[in-house]
């Protein structure tokens, strides 16, 4: 079995794409349990809250994604399958605050990764996001023991946030496979990270001219080993 979680030391550092790339790199399904942010794309302006009676294949047609949502660029960009999302909200917030503002309650126990061999699922901004008023994605990463990749740029600030997010993970027992970084090389920051982090270096993904599937396949296998994801 090949599973892993993507977390990121924070929002928008490249996390949808890298597990986009990995999903393609080795083949696996992709998973986002809480999607926010789609105010204006959920199909139905009363929507927001849990996805009830959705499975990622219904008869012969593949599950579709909401456009808008991390899901559907995953899908673009790795043409692999996706697992639909357990609560998709409105506000572009924190779970917790999106749901509350959506007057959904969020029940940790929607949130099982799905039976798949081979899965990538991925966290929502960084290691200590939370989820609900109780429980942050580390303590779910805790309690599913699926390894962790996390993912973290090359610029200022980088270490302080990478070894703060490593620490939060192994405070609570969470698997910690390896990081990934994204952006522009910057050989120190990654040895320090790595050295001080006692974290394994799986690859860094540059920024891309053109973003696609083809372009991202091609960075993936320049950049990463598959074997490292066996």
């Amino acid at each position: 079995m090949a599973r892993f979680v993507i977390t990121g030391t924070g929002t928008d550092i490249g996390k949808t794409v890298l597990a986009a790339g990995l999903c393609g790199l080795i083949g696996a399904d992709y998973w986002k349990p809480v999607q926010t942010g789609l105010a204006h794309d959920l199909p139905n302006p009363m929507a927001g809250g849990r996805r009830q009676g959705l499975s990622p294949m219904d008869g012969s047609r593949a599950y579709l994604p909401v456009a808008g949502t991390d899901s559907a660029e995953v899908e673009h960009l790795s043409g692999q399958p996706v697992h639909p999302e357990a609560y998709l909200l409105r506000e572009p917030l924190s779970p917790h605050r999106a749901a509350e503002l959506n007057g959904v309650e969020i029940d940790p126990a929607d949130l099982t990764p799905p039976d798949a061999d081979r899965l990538v699922v991925e966290g929502a901004g960084g290691v200590l996001v939370p989820v609900t008023r109780d429980i942050l994605f580390a303590d779910l990463f805790a309690q599913w023991q699926i390894p962790v990749i996390l993912v973290a740029t090359t610029g200022l600030g980088t270490i302080s946030h990478s070894l703060s997010a490593l620490e939060s993970l192994r405070a609570r027992q969470v698997p910690v496979h390896g990081i990934a970084f994204v952006g522009e090389d910057n050989p120190d920051n990654l040895r320090t990270i790595c050295e001080l982090g006692r974290v394994r270096l799986l690859g860094r993904l540059p920024f891309l001219e053109q973003l696609d599937r083809f372009s991202l396949a091609a960075a993936m296998h320049e950049q990463f080993d598959p074997e490292d994801f066996r």
